[in-house]
């Protein structure tokens, strides 16, 4: 009877078909269909489908091997600040590195869903591992952020907003950066702030250098 248990989940159905992200634009974002397809295609992460069971572990990768005289990137997302916080439901972050087209420089990974929601803040506590030495990405390269949760009504997962790091901003230590309304602008042409109130994305960045 308990093996019967434990196996029962192997006949769980995974061929919910995700309901593409352009299909929620709000009015007078229909101009920005080419930024939502970029969202599309890279923002889901190794071909994930949008039903929470399937990404629950996240996607993320172990750090690359270090090598002579180049530098790896650890980022800590420890927390981000938005009003409806604890209305958030199955929030993770996708991350990738584009370049100023909008182009993967990286594997896209997934967190895990956040560890605990706290006022105005969603917390994550998780470790990134950008997959690629710093010294290799291209001149404006930046990396990104995306908010993503679930939405039960609709059955799918919405992209909330983004935030990004420029190359620039790579420091050792703490950082706050500004979070910007979706659909997702890889190529940096038309930001508008999410909000006007101090909430942010919160980080810690590592650098490790032989």
């Amino acid at each position: 009877v308990l093996k019967n248990i434990l196996t029962y989940n192997k006949e769980f159905p995974f061929d919910v078909q995700p309901v593409p992200l352009r299909k929620i634009l709000a009015p007078g974002e229909e101009e920005h269909l080419e930024f939502e397809e970029d969202d599309e295609e890279g923002g889901a992460g190794a071909g994930s489908p949008d039903s929470f069971p399937a990404r629950v572990p996240g996607t993320l990768l172990p750090r690359l091997p270090s090598e002579p005289g180049m530098t790896l990137l650890t980022i800590n997302i420890e927390k981000i600040g938005l009003k409806d916080a604890g209305q958030c439901i199955d929030p993770y972050i996708t991350v990738s590195v584009k370049d100023l087209n909008g182009i993967d420089l990286t594997p896209v990974q997934d967190t895990p869903v956040a560890v605990r929601k706290e006022d105005m803040y969603v917390h994550f506590n998780v470790d990134i591992e950008i997959q690629k030495h710093i010294e290799r990405l291209t001149k404006g390269a930046a990396i990104f952020f995306e908010f993503k949760h679930y939405k039960p009504k609709k059955r799918f997962t919405s992209t909330k907003c983004f935030a990004f790091m420029e190359m620039d901003e790579i420091k050792p230590g703490a950082i706050v950066i500004e979070l910007y309304k979706k659909p997702t602008d890889f190529k940096r042409k038309k930001l508008q702030l999410l909000t006007k109130k101090p909430l942010y994305l919160h980080l810690h960045q590592t650098l490790h250098k032989e």
